[in-house]
């Protein structure tokens, strides 16, 4: 068989491959984990189950499968905003202030699609498949690290390759917690800001706030 007839059959077969993740993302996003059913996701991606089974042995590889692409898709995302010029001329309070408000509305949005993603990798036990997802989060995390390093004459706080990341990964686990797991009850929330606007304002504020501390001119 030549080249030039193997070529339609692999083209077809990535987009089938890229509508059945796009499939199962967004009933992941619509249905849960519970809901999140081979022939559903088959049926909104255009395909028999069958064709879904050639490719995946079971509903867990597929959504190992979609998980992972979620968290590629956040990667390119970042990576591609980065490097806009628009991006490239913020100084490190404008790209704080735009950062956190970003991720809150984001968050916010896909709220139900990243719990239950969260919740898969959470529960998940194969070892290998937790490694990837992190490794995946980590390097889009450095991405934004780097970029505010480059701003470090900004930043007083004596070791900005500590504090910067450090900030980011407790800015992410705050809302990780109050807005997509949704972790607060009631006692707490009462304690929260008001709303998003003011959550992004306070988030920034505390941020800037520790990246711009010296320890040592306190003592």
């Amino acid at each position: 068989m030549s080249a030039k007839a193997l070529a339609p059959k692999q083209d077809r077969s990535r987009e089938s491959s890229k509508r059945l993740l796009k499939a199962t993302v967004e009933t992941l996003g619509e249905k849960g984990l519970d809901g999140c059913t081979i022939p559903r996701i088959a049926a909104k991606a255009g395909l028999s189950p069958g064709s879904v089974y050639r490719r995946y042995p079971d509903k867990d590889a597929l959504l190992q499968a979609a998980v992972l692409a979620i968290l590629e898709g956040s990667e390119k995302g970042i990576k591609a905003l980065l490097a806009s010029e628009e991006i490239q001329k913020m100084d490190l309070k404008t790209f704080a202030e735009f950062l956190v408000g970003k991720s809150v509305v984001s968050q916010r949005t896909h709220s139900k699609l990243l719990r239950e993603a969260r919740q898969f990798v959470l529960s998940h036990k194969n070892g290998r498949f937790i490694k990837k997802a992190d490794e995946i989060e980590v390097r889009t995390l450095r991405l934004v690290t780097e970029f505010m390093i480059s701003r470090r004459n900004q930043i007083k706080h004596p070791d900005p390759a500590l504090a910067i990341p450090f900030a980011l990964m407790v800015m992410s686990f705050a809302l990780m917690h109050i807005i997509v797991l949704d972790a607060c009850s009631n006692d707490w929330i009462s304690l929260l800001p008001k709303d998003d606007e003011v959550l992004s304002r306070e988030l920034t504020r505390l941020m800037l706030a520790y990246w711009e501390s010296d320890p040592k001119k306190s003592k």
